[in-house]
């Protein structure tokens, strides 16, 4: 078993930053892949970022690449995700999620264990 537990969410002006960390438990967390995944009010969820478990390989959504970071510390068990230059239509629920794979993937449905969420909302 894992358990997730997202943190970082906020109110933040357009142009802004968050930093959201998600801290995992449980004893092989630190080998499988996790990603970040957002749902806004009234939309389907949508895959955010990946992160492999074992080369740290990364993967992003075209609307976020080259705004937002994924990282990882493993000896920490915890994930991150670098959100830069927010815009509105970032407003959503983030959710961390881990596979039982150390390969990455952007289907919500492979992912096995998912944390409870943390808002961001960003204003215009």
């Amino acid at each position: 078993q894992v358990q997730l537990v997202e943190s970082g969410g906020g109110l933040v002006q357009a142009g802004g930053s968050l930093r959201l960390s998600c801290a995992a438990s449980g004893r092989t967390a630190s080998r499988y892949a996790m990603g970040w995944f957002r749902q806004a009010p009234g939309k389907e969820r949508e895959f955010v970022a990946t992160i492999s478990g074992s080369t740290g390989t990364t993967s992003y959504a075209n609307s976020v690449k080259g705004r937002f970071t994924i990282s990882r510390d493993n000896a920490k068990q915890s994930l991150y995700l670098q959100m830069s230059s927010l815009k509105p239509e970032d407003t959503a629920v983030y959710y961390c999620a881990a596979r039982t794979s150390p390969t990455l993937s952007s289907t919500g449905e492979s992912y096995a264990y998912w944390g409870q969420g943390t808002q961001v909302t960003v204003s215009s």
